[in-house]
């Protein structure tokens, strides 16, 4: 009933021509560049998502929406085309960003971005992040002892403290290597036997699919580090430098031109660290994109690039008002007048409101 009003309130933003007010209002002290973060490329949302996107905003590949950005003399594209530049990327490189996002793009000739893990493609194992949820819901056995503490998997609690556990021994690894001891230990405690996506979607892109998609002309990649490790948790700076620096040679030597991008895993600046933002400088990488949510002006460090988060389930009418932060200006004024409710009388609670 929420998610309802949510979409009904969105539909009166839209249609009222209030979110189009707000867009244009926002454009006019600076040029901005909205980048959206999606993972995942699945659901009948996505391509409303894109189609809503595709009429009201100018859709670039990120390299090329970059070079405008920071370029002094684009006033001629702007003049040919006042929409607002934005750019789709996709992290990690899921197979449905080929099997879904990749026929979306041909189909409705949108470019879009997508960061890889060379390590997964080469390997084809299950993402890290997914093998919490993933051993649990295939163990073995019906008890299990990881690190001292024992969890019944009979128990649904007790099932959901273990995912939990393995998540944080795997994000807080302070080496990919001991990430993947911790990982096997776990695989063979509870008996699972194979580490490969049971969901074909869920399994890395292999290189064949990376190159028929670059090949269209409608998909550019960048580099996501070599393993998906978070960096600013890393114990050695040199391990750091590898993952960012190893990333760029192979996923050059596979597409066979230079990659300029760099998307931080995880990527708020507690993840980052200065060890990941220094690696990321010496390998030569032109930009970097974090998941920092805001927009971006010619004055937004290239080397933290800010994101807003892309969420395919969300309905095409509520990313409209969020993508030019109407539910932000919302949130604020409800967090005011819940101050001044507890300052004023309510009886002169209106009046107040009238005189400001």
């Amino acid at each position: 009933m929420r998610e309802r009003l949510r979409v009904f309130i969105a539909a009166c933003f839209y249609y009222s021509g209030l979110v189009k007010f707000t867009h244009w209002f926002i454009r006019r002290p600076e040029r901005r560049l909205i980048i959206l973060n999606y993972h995942r490329a699945t659901g009948e949302n996505l391509r409303r998502q894109l189609l809503y996107l595709r009429r009201h905003y100018r859709i670039l590949h990120l390299e090329t929406a970059l070079e405008e950005l920071y370029s002094p003399c684009n006033k001629g594209k702007e003049l040919h085309d006042r929409r607002m530049p934005l750019v789709l990327t996709f992290d990690d490189g899921y197979r449905d960003n080929y099997t879904y996002g990749f026929a979306l793009a041909r189909e409705l000739q949108i470019p879009m971005t997508i960061f890889l893990i060379p390590a997964y493609i080469e390997s084809g194992q299950c993402f890290w992040w997914l093998e919490g949820e993933r051993l649990v819901s295939h163990a073995q056995v019906d008890k299990v002892t990881i690190e001292g503490r024992t969890y019944s998997l009979r128990e649904p609690e007790e099932r959901g403290l273990l995912v939990r556990r393995i998540d944080a021994g795997l994000r807080y690894a302070t080496a990919v290597s001991e990430r993947e001891t911790f990982l096997a230990a776990v695989r063979t405690a509870l008996a699972v036997p194979s580490p490969v996506a049971e969901n074909v979607d869920l399994r890395p892109l292999t290189w064949a699919e990376i190159r028929e998609m670059e090949a269209s002309g409608w998909v550019s990649f960048g580099a996501h580090t070599m393993h998906h490790p978070i960096l600013a948790y890393l114990a050695d700076p040199a391990e750091v430098q590898r993952e960012v620096e190893e990333c760029r040679t192979v996923l050059e030597q596979q597409l066979g031109h230079p990659v300029r991008t760099f998307a931080y895993p995880v990527g708020k600046l507690e993840h980052i660290g200065d060890e990941g933002l220094r690696a990321v400088k010496a390998a030569g990488y032109a930009w970097a994109v974090t998941s920092i949510e805001e927009t971006n002006t010619a004055q937004t460090d290239p080397y933290l690039l800010r994101r807003l988060p892309g969420n395919v389930n969300q309905h095409w009418l509520l990313m409209a008002s969020d993508l030019v932060g109407l539910w932000n200006i919302i949130s604020g004024l409800k967090k005011y007048f819940n101050r001044l409710s507890k300052r004023t009388p309510k009886s002169t609670l209106f009046n107040t409101f009238l005189t400001r």
